[in-house]
């Protein structure tokens, strides 16, 4: 399949090619560097085939995407020496330019936040800009805290590529989308403030190349820098049990830290009904390799696999007995040898 893309791609360019040889021939009488002027760009178009193997149409843009194939059209490009999008310095092959035509892959490097939104074609007769803004990578949503907030409450997104992002509450099969007040933003972090109705709904980011959506949704956290709804509990062994551990997390700013001794566990009391939900969720990470030994209600054994970074497991409630509602879950070590230190985090459940 890969190399079918390729052959694609090269029949594509090729394509584009012969328009551009064509249309430079059919231009010699009028070659601008011939008499002497400057370059100039015209239009910009992609160049390429889409998703679904259509070729996409050399129809004039203003955006482009990074690691994506376009065709700068204009006049007096023979000579061209640099090409520079957001004043970074964009390789090109000097074999796809012709007098009318400059076919050029935009770099995945390319800057996209605070830039000159212009692309230049420099020649030896001089520099041609145009008006053109380079987009950013579709957001990445990589957590929210705090994941049980109530309306008004500030709560703070990391991700990455948050450029003009647009928040909102993601739209569900029955309720429209619900715009989200943004308190401010960075690339990596934006603050936005709860809206009224929020339990239950996930939070949305958008920048104009897409929308990642929040794997958690709001009001479904049982550990998110505490602990929600404990009503008895504690370890058997009484070892260390930190619910405030600053070291390190996976969602938030603090995690569950739990010094285990060999076979140590312990039960911890809840009271959730559990009609919305189809799968509890937990975030794992141990100082070595191990395993846990996890049940609902003292039922069904799941066994959740510890490594030596985070890792986010959801397990179906069909996996734990399928219960109704949660009273008390069980954790247990089960290494075997001698123990192991485990960070638990974005404890919850997933909805249907």
């Amino acid at each position: 399949m890969k190399n079918i893309k390729i052959v694609s791609l090269t029949a594509c360019i090729a394509w584009v090619f012969s328009l551009m040889l064509f249309s430079s021939c059919s231009n010699d009488d009028n070659n601008t560097e011939a008499t002497g002027g400057g370059p100039v760009i015209e239009s910009v178009s992609p160049s390429g085939y889409n998703e679904d193997g259509s070729m996409k149409p050399l129809t004039p843009v203003t955006i482009g995407d990074p690691k994506n194939y376009y065709v700068i059209h204009g006049k007096g490009f023979l000579s061209t020496t640099k090409i520079y999008f957001n004043d970074f310095d964009t390789y090109f092959r000097p074999t796809f330019v012709t007098d009318t035509d400059i076919i050029v892959l935009i770099d995945e490097n390319t800057p996209y936040a605070n830039a000159s939104n212009q692309l230049k074609v420099v020649t030896a007769g001089g520099t041609a800009t145009f008006d053109f803004m380079v987009a950013p990578p579709v957001p990445t949503f990589s957590s929210f805290n705090l994941i049980n907030a109530s309306e008004g409450d500030e709560v703070t997104i990391k991700g990455k590529y948050f450029l003009n992002p647009v928040v909102t509450l993601a739209k569900t099969a029955t309720l429209p989308a619900v715009p989200v007040t943004i308190v401010s933003s960075t690339l990596e972090q934006i603050v936005v403030k709860i809206p009224a109705n929020a339990n239950f709904r996930t939070l949305a980011v958008t920048n104009i190349s897409g929308t990642a959506v929040a794997k958690e949704a709001i009001g479904t956290a049982l550990y998110d820098d505490e602990l929600y709804g404990m009503q008895w509990g504690g370890p058997w062994a009484g070892k260390g049990v930190n619910f405030a551990f600053e070291g390190d997390a996976y969602q938030g700013n603090k995690s569950w830290r739990w010094e285990f001794g060999q076979w140590d566990g312990g039960n911890w009391g809840f009271n959730v009904d559990m009609t919305p939900y189809k799968a509890l969720r937990v975030a794992v990470k141990g100082s070595k390799n191990g395993r846990v030994n996890f049940s609902v209600n003292g039922g069904t054994n799941y066994v959740i696999p510890v490594t030596t970074t985070w890792v986010y497991i959801e397990i179906p409630l069909s996996d734990l007995g399928n219960p109704t509602s949660v009273t008390m879950l069980t954790f247990q070590e089960s290494n075997n040898d001698g123990g192991n230190t485990v960070l638990f985090d974005d404890i919850g459940f997933v909805l249907k």
